[in-house]
């Protein structure tokens, strides 16, 4: 991040962290074969940078918990609030989660 001009411990590379560890995280929980691993991706685009995390389980897209209690579950709420934008794409096999995070520094 600090080669694309966002400095460690500053907002946008905050934001792209926490997304990046809940993408992941959630790559290796849910979207996992045997045999098979995740590819993570970062681009800097105009206005934003995008996460994209692929997996093998086209079957298994995450969602946005809206009912309370209970432990987990609530990582895509996270990952909602600090992306301007995220959402799901196929692939031929698996799919590829990606989240857009502004690159404007005021929280």
């Amino acid at each position: 991040m600090e080669s694309w001009g966002f400095p460690y411990k500053g907002t946008v590379s905050d934001r792209v962290a926490l997304v990046v560890a809940e993408l992941v995280s959630n790559a290796v929980r849910h979207g996992r074969l045997s045999g098979r691993d995740f590819e993570l991706r970062a681009t800097e685009l105009e206005h934003v940078i995008r996460v994209e995390v692929s997996d093998t389980r086209g079957e298994k897209r995450p969602s946005v918990r809206t009912e309370t209690g209970g432990e987990g579950g609530y990582g895509m709420c996270l990952v909602g609030a600090l992306a301007s934008a995220w959402g799901v794409s196929d692939r031929s096999v698996g799919k590829t989660v990606w989240a857009e995070i502004s690159k404007r520094e005021e929280g």
